[in-house]
């Protein structure tokens, strides 16, 4: 075994580091839309939720197989 397969957390705390990755991950991406459009950087009015969720699940489609693979790597298998 590697030395960094011994540094891996348990398996139990794989969902908890997923988690925590992703939010991580999406609220930098949230706050910086909601930043930019009190900034008046929207293309329409139609208010910051919306167009953040959209974006939020196509980030999500996008990254949670990455963050899901890092956290692999973090965890120890079941």
């Amino acid at each position: 075994m590697s030395q960094a397969a011994d540094r891996r957390l348990p398996a139990r705390f794989r969902l908890p580091l997923t988690g925590l990755l992703i939010t991580a991950i999406m609220t930098f991406i949230i706050s910086g839309i909601s930043t930019a459009m009190a900034l008046g950087l929207s293309v329409m009015a139609l208010g910051a939720w919306p167009i953040a969720w959209v974006i939020a699940f196509l980030v999500i489609l996008l990254v949670m197989p990455c963050v899901q693979s890092l956290a692999s790597r973090r965890v120890a298998p079941p």
